[in-house]
């Protein structure tokens, strides 16, 4: 090859790298919106916070949290489906995320679609999400629970964080399981659902830990169980469902980023690096253990095979108690 037929070939590939090389060096030039598709008060919330606190600091510009709840976190998540694939618009969701969207393409009406609409970004944290009832059901755990709810004369209340959300599957599943009545009451996130079981207007529900652990700890609310595989170290006494045998209750808890489908690969991996650089730092290190949340940070690869491991498993589980949103 002769050197200057290698030249022309340099150059042309230099030529074609250059778009993305630009696009990468160049991003961000302006703020990014993190959409959290619940109200502000939750776990999500605060995680998302804690993350764009860091990012800020490392990425030269302002990463804003901006609150969109409804609809068990589909509003939120349209939003995000709907927003130019730039890198500029991103979502940050957890478990009820397959959820909703399990519950609404079985009732023929998906806003999107997971794999379609969405970009797995990065497995921000981990979270279980611990089954919760107000102190006055005279029980400690969940096998307790549906014991005292068999005996009961009417249905018993039992919120969640809106229709099609996961605790309304886990609702909808533990009733079949345990051949028990309950009566559903959905809210638009996870904030008001645990002040509404302090209050004693719903006697069963569940959130993730970290908004909940300290009022376990104190006993403004009681911890039935852990829809993890395992016992968390924040929360060791409170069994998991397999534990109390409902294994087909077990799921893990997630909170991770999404962008819109199509966003380029070198914004893909700026964000990436910035998301796992913030779940390293100390401050948010020590932050998360405080609240029983284990950072992660991951690869966009192993988040998207998760996510479609989880999405199957759950899909199946909507079907099965046919669950559609209300």
């Amino acid at each position: 090859m002769t050197f200057a037929r290698r030249s022309l070939l340099l150059a042309a590939g230099a030529t074609l790298a250059a778009p993305g090389l630009a696009l990468a060096q160049e991003f961000p030039s302006r703020p990014i919106r993190v959409v959290v598709p619940f109200p502000a008060g939750g776990t999500t919330d605060l995680l998302a916070r804690l993350f764009a606190q860091r990012m800020t600091e490392t990425m030269g510009q302002s990463v804003v949290v901006e609150n969109r709840g409804g609809g068990g976190g589909s509003i939120g998540a349209d939003v995000v489906a709907k927003a130019p694939p730039d890198g500029y618009t991103l979502l940050f969701h957890n478990i009820t995320f397959p959820t909703t969207t399990a519950t609404m393409a079985l009732a023929g009406r998906p806003p999107h679609d997971i794999e379609r609409d969405f970009a797995p970004l990065s497995l921000g944290a981990n979270v279980p999400l611990i089954i919760l009832a107000n102190p006055g059901v005279p029980v400690s755990d969940l096998k307790g629970f549906v014991d005292w709810a068999k005996a009961q004369p009417s249905p018993p209340f039992y919120g969640s964080t809106g229709p099609g959300s996961f605790m309304n599957m886990v609702g909808e599943v533990l009733k079949r399981d345990a051949g028990i009545r309950m009566e559903h009451v959905p809210f638009r996130g996870a904030a008001p659902l645990v002040q509404e079981l302090i209050a004693g207007r719903v006697q069963f529900g569940g959130d993730q830990i970290s908004t909940c652990v300290q009022h376990v700890r104190s006993g403004a609310l009681k911890g039935l169980a852990n829809v993890a595989s395992r016992r968390a170290p924040i929360l060791p006494d409170v069994p998991t469902v397999r534990e109390q045998g409902f294994p087909s209750l077990e799921l893990e808890g997630w909170n991770g980023f999404f962008a819109p489908a199509r966003t380029p690969a070198p914004v893909m991996a700026r964000l990436n690096r910035e998301i796992a650089a913030a779940a390293r730092h100390p401050d948010f290190v020590k932050r998360c253990e405080e609240v029983g949340a284990e950072p992660v940070g991951s690869d966009a690869d192993s988040f998207g095979v998760m996510v479609r491991a989880q999405s199957a498993k759950i899909a199946e589980l909507v079907a099965s108690v046919n669950l559609r949103p209300e």
